[in-house]
């Protein structure tokens, strides 16, 4: 699968004349907890030529498609991932951390990674993270019977929150480096393993009664980050060079020959 994705990519860059200038896989593969028959999330950043940027109009800054063999494309601009980088926005901040990399052309993923602990605002990750494990934690586990799956949706963000106060860093996508890192409690380890091996090894997780000690450390952190927030001080408004400088190289090194 990874060298029809790359196929695919090269289609891409030929049908929208751009070049794609990193394309990782994102979700649950990613993550480490995929099916065998979870989707390819392939999330990507990409360039015009110059043209494309000297134009007066507003011009559309992102791509998505769904491929008929389970592929979703995902992809934005180049301009666009920059803004949003210099926001500290979590997803693109996981792309570039993403284990699953299926091109990665030119300088720009490079440099990113250089450039961000001068642009990370820990602050606004917390926040993203505590409104996903909470927002998850809300719309699947009101009764005693829930799929079980779901605590995966839960606990990465939370423990990618402990890993952001613990480091004062962006958290890695994979969930089973999180757990060694971020989970003392023996017991706890234990059942999150068990149904992270199940999910792995293909068992289907299907609904079942909840499991109490991740419930109580659910609670726990969702009570214990919203209070931390609450008294979190970050003053960070990083300027524009750097990602400039980042911009014109790119658009260099994609388009000069």
């Amino acid at each position: 699968m990874t060298e029809e994705i790359k196929l695919e990519l090269l289609k891409l860059e030929d049908e929208k004349n751009i070049k794609i200038v990193y394309a990782v896989e994102s979700g649950s593969r990613a993550w480490g907890f995929a099916s065998q028959d979870s989707d390819w999330d392939v999330r990507f950043i990409y360039v015009h030529d110059y043209d494309w940027y000297l134009s007066i109009q507003e011009n559309k800054d992102n791509i998505e498609t769904t491929l008929s063999n389970d592929i979703d494309l995902s992809g934005w601009e180049l301009r666009k991932a920059l803004l949003l980088f210099r926001k500290s926005n979590p997803p693109l901040l996981e792309w570039l951390r993403s284990p699953i990399v299926y091109k990665q052309s030119f300088s720009t993923a490079d440099q990113l990674r250089i450039v961000g602990k001068f642009y990370f605002n820990p602050k606004s990750c917390l926040y993203h993270y505590l409104h996903m494990a909470r927002g998850n934690y809300e719309a699947y586990f009101k009764e005693n019977i829930v799929r079980l799956k779901k605590y995966f949706y839960v606990l990465r963000p939370l423990l990618a929150c402990c890993w952001i106060e613990r480091t004062n860093d962006m958290a890695p996508m994979e969930f089973a480096l999180l757990i060694d890192k971020e989970i003392s409690n023996r017991e706890l380890k234990k059942e999150i393993n068990l149904l992270l091996d199940k999910k792995k090894n293909g068992v289907e997780l299907d609904k079942g009664e909840r499991i109490s000690v991740i419930d109580e450390f659910i609670e726990d952190k969702l009570v214990y980050f919203k209070n931390y927030l609450e008294n979190f001080e970050f003053t960070n408004s990083p300027d524009f060079g750097k990602l400039n400088l980042i911009f014109r190289n790119t658009l260099k090194e994609a388009w000069i020959n």
